[in-house]
C-alpha cells in the first residue's frame, strides 16, 4: 500500500520542501539579506532545497527536513528578531499550504473531484502539517533549535552552539528508534482537526 502511495507522497513532499525552504529565504530576502538570493534558495527548482537524509524521512516517516538555508542575521534591522521570523516562516508556510489545501479538499468532496486529486491533497495536508511540526521541535538543525537560538540570552549562546552540532545525531536516533513517533503523530492530528474545522468554516462562509 505504501508503495502505490509514493505517487501522491513524492510531489506532496517536494511541494512542502519547496515552500517551506523558500518562505525561510524569503523572509531573510526581505530584511535585506542577499544570500538567499545569491545562493539561489528563492527558486521553486526542488534540487535547490532537497537534503537526501531528510527528504527520505519526510517520504517514510512523514517527518523530515530540508537544506539549511543560509542566510547573514547582520543585515536585519534587529538580528535576533530577525532570526526569529526566519526560524518561524517556513513552518508557518507548511501550515498555510495545508489549510488552503484543506479549503481544496473540502470542495473537492462536496464537488466529487476525482478520486487521485482528492488523495494528493490528503496527502499534501499531512505531510505540510509534518513538516511544519516537526521543524517546530527545539533539536539542530531544525527550525525550533534556531527559534530557541534567537531568545536565549547572550551569556548561554555559544554554550548552545557548542552542542548544536550533536544535534542531526540526536534527531536520527529520536528517528530511528520511534521515541518521538506518538508525540508527533498526535500534534499532527491536531493540528489536521484545527485546520479541518477552519476550512470547513471558510467554505460554509463563501458558499452559504
Amino acid at each position: 500500500e505504501f508503495s502505490k502511495d509514493l505517487i501522491y507522497i513524492v510531489p506532496a513532499a517536494l511541494i512542502a520542501i519547496i515552500f517551506h525552504e523558500m518562505a525561510h529565504g524569503l523572509v531573510s530576502h526581505w530584511q535585506g539579506d542577499p544570500t538567499p538570493k545569491q545562493e539561489g534558495r528563492l527558486s521553486l527548482n526542488p534540487a535547490r532545497h532537497l537534503d537526501p537524509v531528510g527528504t527520505l524521512c519526510l517520504i517514510f516517516f512523514g517527518f523530515g527536513w530540508a537544506k539549511p538555508v543560509h542566510v547573514n542575521p547582520q543585515y536585519y534591522r534587529n538580528p535576533r528578531l530577525g532570526m526569529v521570523f526566519v526560524a518561524l516562516a517556513g513552518p508557518l508556510m507548511n501550515f498555510i499550504v495545508a489549510l488552503i489545501t484543506f479549503v481544496f479538499l473540502v470542495l473537492g468532496r462536496m464537488y466529487n473531484f476525482a478520486f487521485w486529486i482528492q488523495s494528493l491533497l490528503w496527502f499534501i495536508i499531512v505531510i505540510n502539517i509534518g513538516l511544519g511540526v516537526f521543524n517546530l521541535l527545539p533539536i539542530p538543525p531544525l527550525d525550533g533549535s534556531k527559534l530557541i537560538g534567537a531568545l536565549i540570552p547572550d551569556k548561554y549562546y555559544y554554550t548552545y552552539l557548542r552542542y548544536e552540532k550533536y544535534g542531526m545525531i540526536l534527531l536520527v536516533v529520536l528517528l530511528a528508534t520511534g521515541v518521538f513517533d506518538l508525540f508527533l503523530a498526535d500534534t499532527v492530528e491536531g493540528f489536521m482537526n484545527i485546520f479541518r474545522d477552519i476550512a470547513n468554516w471558510l467554505v460554509g462562509l463563501f458558499l452559504h
